[in-house]
């Protein structure tokens, strides 16, 4: 049997409900965000879970608390899991920041691998702490099914990085809404993705729902 590493990004915020920067903020889920939590550990109570790793911030904590209770296994927190730090860009929407730090928010579109927010984080120094996370579940699970509970930058960036895509590429290449799971299994050939973005344990009101 192989490694099979589930990311799941956390349910709906205040902030992802309305397209505003949250990386530092230690935001809580909405009751929808809630419901989204719910309806995974609902669909996936059955996988034969081997160990769930979370990132400490609350949404993220929230969404994996469902599954958590059901099966009693205690998550493994890890703040290599935490999200990209949007320093002085937090909470706000994206419309606000090309305004207000316009020259900083052209480079950092540009390439996000190797420009930071004002005052925040660059994609490798994502990269370099999540996968080390990654390394660590490697190491102790040589087989299994792991999940991996983070945020959309961190979630993409760490994709980007195993799948051999630029990491500076990282917000146009793969898609990361609330709530979706995608998924690697790592074979003899390395890190394969079964799938992207899946979101078909949610109804169509919670897929439909305004944000990001």
């Amino acid at each position: 049997m192989s490694l099979i590493l589930y990311f799941l990004r956390h349910g709906q915020t205040e902030a992802s409900r309305n397209n505003a920067f949250c990386g530092s903020i230690d935001s809580e889920l909405t009751a929808e965000g809630l419901e989204m939590a719910k309806a995974f550990a609902s669909a996936y109570i059955s996988t034969p879970w081997t160990a769930i790793f979370c990132s400490p911030m609350k949404r993220t904590v929230a969404t994996a608390k469902p599954l958590c209770a059901a099966i009693g296994i205690k998550p493994e927190l890890r703040d290599g899991l935490k999200e990209i730090n949007y320093g002085q860009w937090e909470g706000k929407t994206p419309e606000i920041i090309s305004r207000e730090y316009h020259d900083d928010y052209i480079r950092w579109s540009a390439d996000p691998a190797w420009y930071a927010p004002t005052g925040g984080e660059m994609a490798v120094t994502i990269a370099s702490r999540a996968l080390q996370v990654i390394e660590e579940i490697k190491h102790l699970y040589k087989s299994g099914n792991v999940l991996v509970v983070a945020h959309k930058a961190t979630i993409r960036i760490i994709l980007c990085s195993l799948l051999g895509i630029d990491v500076g590429r990282f917000r146009f290449r793969l898609g990361c809404p609330v709530g979706s799971v995608s998924i690697v299994e790592f074979g003899s050939h390395g890190p394969l993705l079964k799938a992207l973005a899946d979101r078909t344990h949610l109804d169509e009101r919670l897929r439909n729902l305004p944000g990001t």
